[in-house]
Formats: structure tokens, sequence, C-alpha cells
């Protein structure tokens, strides 16, 4: 069985050098055949080969599935109560970490599978047809692993983050928790975790204790990922580019060193995958939830580095599952184009995670994508809060019809 979406007003691709709209490679009037979950053909509507189905995509635009490379959705309780301190004016430190880890260890795993199980849903319905989860807020051997366990359930893209914090049980001790976390914990994280993430700022983990983590995760065969300078300068880029991390997340306080570093790390995507940019993912949501200075994605675009978008989906600092939002919230506030920050939301999303199946349409790519109800991409920013997304394809499946 294929499927045939016809009527497409307005194609992005992602496929430079391809149509219109620069690295957006934008179609017109476009048509494309899904077969096997893949894409197998597209091409102008009037070329379009017979198909079993069909959706109308009524002069809608249709571009690839969000790609959100930077989300913590096993969890429990909320912290509603910290966020309306912060509306009210208190600062944000990363504190309130310790609150959701106290909760998270409480909950039995069906509470847990039914909050990832329900935000996974509202993400996609959003248009994310890929997501990254991470672990984080058990910080235990046993709640670490039963985290990323549940986490593998919903998502292939899985996160060891046993380095969000120093638990309170650890507060005097620090060494000896980065040794749990690079022992027992790790061991019981490998079989379900693709990558290892450090929270690398003031009040978490330095830079000796970072990389201790990183380099043992690496040895283990785990990708690298870091949460770097979000609350104020510091070595958590540099120490990303040092040890070839996929992305650096946060990026809200860069000096000129650091967008040096990002920038001096990118290659040719095409002929390297595997080994390419570390990524520079930006976060709003978490600025616009924590009243924070947002981060310059005009420094770090004119300088070339590679640029991601993702929610940071997480009960504290940054409550919201929607690209959608974070597109419109980077165009506004962090002085990306409509076409940047799309392109940051879906290819950026997928470079972020080394991936070259996702965040494109082309024949032999993954037939993820979301079909608007708008004549075009620039309306995710264009009317912001707007329901627009009118279906989403998971592996070629019609997922959800909003």
């Amino acid at each position: 069985m294929n499927l045939l979406i016809d009527n497409i007003g307005e194609l992005v691709t992602n496929v430079a050098g391809t149509g219109e709209g620069g690295p957006l490679g934008i179609r017109r009037r476009a048509a494309l055949l899904v077969e096997d979950g893949q894409v197998a053909w597209l091409g102008p509507a009037r070329y379009a080969p017979a198909a079993d189905r069909r959706i109308d995509a009524g002069g809608g635009a249709v571009l690839p599935g969000f790609v959100d490379s930077h989300a913590h959705l096993v969890f429990a309780g909320d912290r509603a109560a910290e966020f309306n301190a912060r509306m009210a004016g208190e600062r944000y430190t990363g504190g309130g970490i310790r609150t959701t880890v106290a909760a998270t260890r409480a909950a039995g795993d069906n509470t847990l599978r039914g909050t990832v199980g329900r935000l996974r849903a509202e993400a996609l319905r959003q248009g994310t047809t890929t997501i990254e989860i991470k672990s984080g807020y058990g910080l235990t051997v046993a709640d670490e692993a039963r985290s990323l366990r549940i986490a593998a359930e919903f998502t292939t893209e899985t996160t060891f983050l046993g380095a969000h914090v120093v638990p309170a049980e650890y507060a005097d001790r620090p060494d000896d928790y980065v040794g749990l976390v690079c022992g027992p914990m790790l061991r019981a994280a490998l079989p379900y975790a693709k990558w290892i993430d450090v929270f690398c700022e003031r009040g978490a983990f330095d830079a000796d204790h970072a990389r201790a983590i990183l380099t043992v995760g690496q040895a283990a065969g785990l990708g690298v990922r870091v949460h770097a300078n979000q609350l104020g300068p510091g070595p958590g880029v540099r120490l990303g580019v040092e040890l070839g991390a996929a992305s650096v997340d946060h990026c809200t306080h860069l000096d000129d060193d650091d967008i040096e570093a990002l920038a001096s790390t990118v290659t040719t995507w095409v002929s390297e995958p595997e080994s390419s940019s570390t990524v520079a993912t930006l976060l709003p949501g978490a600025e616009f939830s924590t009243r924070s200075p947002y981060p310059d994605a005009r420094r770090l675009l004119d300088a070339g580095v590679t640029v991601a978008l993702a929610t940071d989906c997480n009960p504290g600092s940054s409550y919201t599952s929607s690209m959608p939002f974070c597109v419109a919230l980077a165009v506004r506030e962090m002085r990306m184009t409509p076409a940047e920050a799309v392109w940051a939301a879906t290819a950026g999303g997928a470079r972020a995670l080394r991936r070259d199946d996702i965040g494109v349409l082309r024949p032999g790519a993954r037939a993820d994508l979301t079909i608007l109800d708008a004549p075009s991409y620039l309306h995710l920013a264009y009317r912001p809060g707007v329901p627009l997304i009118s279906q989403v394809l998971h592996n070629g499946v019609p997922a959800c019809q909003p």
C-alpha cells in the first residue's frame, strides 16, 4: 500500500539547492508519495504517480515533522507554584529540580509512563515526530534505570542524565556522587540509553566532574550531549566541543571563544553525518518561562554555527511541548528569520541527534511530516498560538488529525 499527498501548496524539503527558499528547498504545487514508511517520490503534482490512497493537503504547506532534540518527560508532579513565584520576581537558579526528584522517586512506574505518554501524544499533535527524552529526575541507580526504561518505550533517542544535579543525600559528598554516576548508575543505564548528558553549570557539575562523567559514558559507547552556559558564562560549551558532543544545549551566555569553538566544528553534513558539527541547541521556552535573557541566535548563525531549536519540556523551567511555539519565540525574541527557525526545528534537530533520515523530505527519508492548515511555513511565526497543524504522518502513517 502506498499513499499520495497532493494538492500541496508549499512543500518544505530541507534539501538545499532544489526548489526555492534556500536551505528549505521549497517546491510549489507539489505532491509526495509515501511507501513502506519512507518518501518514495516527490515532485510537481501534475506528474504524480498513481497510488492506493490519497490525502488532499488542500493547498496547505507540508514540512518535515519537528525534531525535538531536548526534552525531560519522565517526572511526577508539577512546579506551578515555582513558576508563579518567578513571574512575581524570583530569580531562576535551577534549585527546583530537587522538588521534582522527590516526586519522581515516590511515583510508580504507571504514573511516570502516563506522564510520558500524555506529553508524547501532546507533542505529536503539534507536529513533533521525533523526540529525545532524558532521565535526570531519579538520581538513584534504580530510578535512573527505570526512567530510561520507560523513556525507551516512547523513543529511540534516550539520554542518561544522572548528572542533572547532585541529590540532597550527596550534597556534602559530590565526589562520591560522581563516582556513583560513573559506575553503578551508568552500568544500569546502558541497556536503555543512547546518549549521556551533564548539567555543567554552577550549582550542578563543574568542568572536571562533567568531563569525568562524559568521558566514561563516551568510552561505554554513548553519544555526548551537554547542558551548557544556561545560567551564566562557563566551560560547558568548550567542553562539549572538546569531546565532540553532538549538541551543547541552552547556550544562553556565550563569549567569542565559545562561538569560535562551535564554528570550528562545522563539517560537510552529507559526507560526515556520523561525526558532524557540534550543534548549538537553543531552548527559548526556558527563557520564556524563567524571564531570563534569550540566546543570541543571530550571532551564532552569522558565525556559521549549526543551530537547532527544542522545547526543553520539563515541569520546572519550560513546561511546553510545542515546537511551533518555540519557532515563534525564536523569530520574535532571538532574531531568527522564519526560514531559519523552521530549519532549526526540523533539520537542525536531526543534526543535533546525528540523524540524516529525519528532518528532511527526500526519497529514502522517513515519511515523518506535518500538514499545515495554512499556505506557508511562515504562518508558524506569523500566527503564533493558533493550532495550524492539520495532520501529522509518522513513519508514513497518519498519526493524528487535531
